[in-house]
């Protein structure tokens, strides 16, 4: 697995791509790609771009890893 370069919630962008997803997570640009894709993933799409708006990927994360119940 690899090691996440971000240290905090405070250092990432307001939006986020999928390759940044992944670095975040730790995981590879594919993983992230296709996570992404899932129906349950807070994605915006502008145009044929994805993103994912920061304060919704950190709820996700939270709410995938028991932190918000």
């Amino acid at each position: 697995m690899k090691e996440s370069i971000y240290k905090s919630y405070d250092e990432l962008p307001l939006f986020l791509n999928s390759e940044l997803v992944a670095k975040v997570l730790g995981v590879s640009p594919s993983s992230g790609y296709e996570l992404m894709h899932q129906p349950d993933f807070p994605v915006l799409r502008v145009g044929s771009r994805m993103v994912v708006p920061k304060e919704k990927f950190i709820q996700w994360v939270e709410e995938h890893t028991g932190g918000a119940g």
